[in-house]
């Protein structure tokens, strides 16, 4: 062949389409390990190793898989216990990355990304995205997404039917009066574990009372006003299920703070199943969501891409399940 050897001569060769060369030589995903070889196998034989496989090797692999959190709290340590354990009998290294929020609203997922691809990591796993367009050429899967499922590959838990147990046992314990601690209204689990509370206040034939329903935001201030609010009034709840542990926690404070017992005077369940949950005097009746599995689930996805393989199921729901404690009874 004569002349200067062009990416064009090489996929002839290869056999394959000059972007899956360039994806070949670049380290991106997506590429069989096979056609790679035979990309990489035609780089040399033309001679086109100088410019192609150079770059290659400065850019083909890191050898590391990027969590990239909003915050470091209870659900994302969880989550990044599951995804260590995935990743601890692989070649893979992990990192863990909380970029600064100064103003950046949502999308800070896109400044991280950009940050960290390429360079950093070769794929990353986010938790509780405020946007899944990641626009990036690394694999990419989101836990928890707040706008739920997309273009990329999603696991979360089943907040809905979650939260439907978590209503449904209070009522059969014979509550009727149950009040709601609501999470992030930007969230979309949180969203459905409203709709879970109402379907199963519905379907016992209890009528929501607007009263009984505040909004906490996974925030201890707003959830303690809220709770205080619904205990201070004459009517009451003598149940309250909260969208999570922690706010179930700050809720079950501040009854004790208006002399109210637990349970005796008012049942709490939350949700999430968080360590907290277990190390308070009385052990808090929640849902367990798995979280850790929730990690694990996302790390498998991450090897698959990474592989050249396409995922089997785009976007998975792990089942959850009512952990009954000391903090919920029988009304008196």
């Amino acid at each position: 062949m004569g002349g200067r050897t062009t990416i064009h001569d090489v996929a002839k060769a290869a056999g394959v389409s000059v972007s899956t060369v360039s994806k070949a030589v670049n380290g991106r995903y997506g590429i069989a390990d096979a056609t790679v070889q035979r990309v990489l196998d035609a780089v040399k034989q033309l001679g086109y190793e100088s410019s192609l496989v150079a770059s290659s090797m400065r850019a083909r692999r890191t050898g590391v898989i990027g969590v990239l959190l909003a915050d470091f709290e209870p659900f994302s340590a969880e989550i990044l216990k599951g995804v260590g354990s995935a990743v601890h009998d692989t070649a893979f290294d992990l990192l863990a990355y909380s970029g600064s929020h100064l103003g950046a609203g949502d999308g800070w997922e896109r400044r991280s990304l950009s940050r960290l691809s390429g360079t950093l990591i070769d794929a990353a796993i986010m938790v509780t995205p405020t946007v899944v367009s990641a626009g990036t050429e690394i694999p990419v899967v989101a836990i928890d997404p707040h706008t739920g499922r997309a273009d990329l590959p999603t696991v979360e838990s089943d907040s809905f039917g979650g939260a439907l147990t978590a209503t449904r046992h209070l009522i059969e314990l014979g509550h009727r009066r149950i009040g709601f601690v609501a999470g992030r209204p930007d969230l979309r689990s949180a969203g459905l574990r409203d709709a879970g509370y109402r379907r199963a206040l519905s379907d016992a034939g209890i009528p929501l009372d607007p009263s009984l329903v505040g909004i906490g935001r996974y925030e201890l201030d707003a959830t303690r006003e809220s709770a205080r609010i619904m205990l201070s009034g004459e009517s009451r709840p003598t149940a309250i299920f909260a969208a999570n542990d922690l706010s179930a926690i700050a809720v079950i404070d501040v009854a004790h703070e208006l002399g109210l017992r637990v349970p005796d005077d008012l049942s709490v369940i939350g949700f999430d199943d968080v360590p907290e949950a277990t190390r308070r005097a009385l052990p808090l009746t929640t849902i367990q969501q798995p979280m850790r599995r929730l990690g694990a689930v996302a790390a498998d996805m991450v090897f698959t891409l990474l592989s050249g393989q396409e995922i089997d199921e785009m976007h998975v729901i792990l089942p959850t399940r009512l952990v009954v404690r000391a903090t919920t009874a029988p009304p008196r």
